[in-house]
């Protein structure tokens, strides 16, 4: 499937499985966050929405990043905080994607893009078998980049 030509109506019959979809107050910057610190891909990139790609060709999970002003008619518009982090309680689990370097690649951001990020836990062995991060995002949601220990 080519992300970039794709209609927006064929992409949505194309959907399987499990979906998640991310409001965020700006799409763009939460986008270059992903790409940044966890080496995703962005698709149809705008103002108001991304089809975001994660892991390689043969593995690769798709989701979707939608602006608050593509929300108009939606019903879940009236529950999202203004000022307050949306993601609490939302654990995003990256199992492919190693703790130190995403914690390395959050480090070398611009001191303005990191500022506004968190690294709520470092890289740490956890008892159920996997090394762990945890960063928040913009809007709160909990980014963890998992690996199985070695």
């Amino acid at each position: 499937m080519d992300f970039e030509t794709i209609s927006a109506a064929d992409f949505g019959a194309s959907l399987r499985g499990l979906g998640l979809n991310l409001v965020v107050r700006d799409v763009q910057r939460s986008a270059a966050f992903l790409q940044d610190v966890f080496a995703m891909q962005a698709h149809r990139l705008s103002a108001d929405f991304a089809i975001m790609t994660y892991g390689s060709e043969d593995k690769r999970q798709v989701f979707q990043l939608h602006a608050d002003t593509t929300y108009g008619a939606n019903p879940l518009l009236g529950l999202l905080p203004e000022a307050a982090p949306r993601g609490a309680g939302l654990e995003i689990r990256l199992y492919d994607s190693d703790p130190e370097q995403a914690v390395e690649a959050l480090a070398k951001l611009p001191k303005d893009q990191r500022e506004a990020l968190t690294l709520l836990q470092e890289p740490s062995d956890k008892p159920h078998g996997l090394r762990e991060a945890y960063i928040l995002d913009y809007d709160g949601y909990a980014w963890v980049p998992s690996r199985p220990l070695a």
